[in-house]
């Protein structure tokens, strides 16, 4: 067992081979809400959707040498674009005709990632990372967290009881537990708020009942594939681009500074090992693959990253186990039924946790790196950072909306906060 900053830290070798397959189950339950919760709002297939999750994270893995312990699941900055170009049918079915043009949309977002992915390489990331020091680092973590917060306790608001039930249960494991009990409090929270669901007739096993145990999870009606048939539309493929391609940029700076949350909590500089231009272009390159087979955009994962800090288990290993899981149970309707069935408020109450995890990582990246708040600047710029991406998050229209030469662009209030920090921090006087 290592040691860092008076933290247990621990290593798979020492765990087992047992331990370690659990571990990786607690990853894939940790994802697994969020990440079903994209196809559900946009229409998109569940089965494709944790087929090209855990894919997408072993190509992540790939590219990135094996050295990150990260998880891709769906990216929630693409919602907007989907509703825009694909928009879930009145009864709300699929609109089928339309998604595959919002999933070539979204795969062209993707090749943004390549590209800034190689200016870095180009340029070198020392260069770019000046602009994002821990003053503006700091609350971009804090505010991905509290960005985040609004769905869980709007979950937890579905049944006080089972929420709490998961969230005393993840307390009581993390701060009293002993052994394996300490490293997977998550796993076990789901599993003692789960059982107080079935008690409390809170769970319904109908869906579970009627699925099929094995299926195939590709929808040939929802790839790319699917643009080459008879009802092909030219201006709808332009429009689809123009309106989604734009939102790379938002999710970009979202990457960067769930790269960095991810160091803070591990103690290890992945900017720099294996670079940002790697994690770039893995990221981009697991969101081309999804969108092109029809599956939401990817993205690297803060609940994952709350399960890191709780566990203090950051070997990668973990995490692609939990990807080859996903991929597993991608061919089980009937697991993905009964995740499904899952109580919102179990999901609302271990997503709590886990939001707040990552707004404590910003914490502790200021923290740890000295950040001085008797300079009128840096408050300036950490306190515009949070108002303004939980601000705008929580307005009515949710995004910045604003059109040029007849697109229309929307920013999301991250994306807002986030660029508005890395311009004050470049421009404003005494900067350290």
């Amino acid at each position: 067992m290592k040691h860092k900053t008076h933290e247990a830290i621990y290593d798979v070798k020492e765990l087992g081979a047992g331990k370690t397959v659990v571990l990786g189950f607690q990853h894939m339950f940790a994802m697994f809400g969020s990440t079903v919760l994209v196809p559900l709002l946009t229409g998109l297939d569940v089965g494709t959707t944790l087929l090209f999750a855990g894919l997408g994270t072993l190509l992540f893995h790939a590219v990135t040498g094996g050295k990150v312990p990260a998880f891709l699941g769906s990216s929630f900055a693409f919602l907007g674009g989907y509703a825009a170009i694909a928009p879930q049918l009145a009864d709300g079915s699929s609109n089928v005709a339309m998604i595959p043009y919002a999933c070539f949309g979204v795969a062209c977002a993707g090749v943004m990632y390549l590209i800034m992915a190689g200016l870095i390489r180009l340029f070198s990331a020392r260069k770019i990372m000046r602009y994002f020091p821990p003053i503006v680092t700091g609350p971009i973590i804090m505010a991905i967290g509290l960005t985040l917060s609004q769905s869980a306790v709007n979950s937890c608001s579905t049944n006080w009881i089972i929420a709490l039930a998961a969230i005393v249960t993840v307390i009581v494991c993390n701060i009293f537990g002993k052994g394996m009990v300490k490293i997977i409090p998550i796993l076990i929270g789901v599993v003692v708020s789960y059982l107080v669901g079935v008690c409390m007739g809170a769970v319904d096993f109908s869906t579970v009942q009627t699925a099929d145990l094995i299926g195939v999870p590709l929808r040939r009606e929802m790839t790319v594939l699917a643009l080459f048939d008879e009802t092909f539309d030219p201006s709808m493929l332009i429009t689809a681009i123009i309106t989604i391609m734009p939102i790379a940029l938002a999710t970009i700076v979202e990457h960067i500074g769930d790269i960095s949350a991810i160091s803070s909590t591990t103690g290890r500089n992945y900017i720099e090992d294996p670079g940002l231009h790697r994690t770039l272009l893995g990221d981009g390159l697991a969101t081309i693959a999804a969108s092109l087979f029809g599956a939401p955009a990817n993205t690297t994962y803060g609940e994952n990253t709350g399960v890191l800090n709780l566990s203090k288990v950051y070997d990668p290993l973990v995490v692609r186990l939990a990807a080859v899981f996903a991929i597993v149970f991608s061919f089980c309707p009937k697991f993905a039924a009964v995740i499904q069935a899952m109580p919102t408020a179990t999901v609302g109450g271990i997503s709590l946790i886990l939001y707040g995890m990552i707004s404590a990582v910003g914490v502790r990246n200021m923290v740890e790196n000295q950040v001085n708040f008797a300079k009128s600047r840096n408050v300036i710029i950490a306190a515009l950072i949070l108002v303004l991406s939980i601000g705008i998050n929580y307005s009515t229209a949710g995004a910045i909306i604003f059109h040029v030469f007849g697109i229309t662009i929307s920013l999301s209030g991250l994306a807002v906060g986030a660029l508005t920090g890395i311009i004050l921090n470049a421009i404003l006087p005494d900067k350290e």
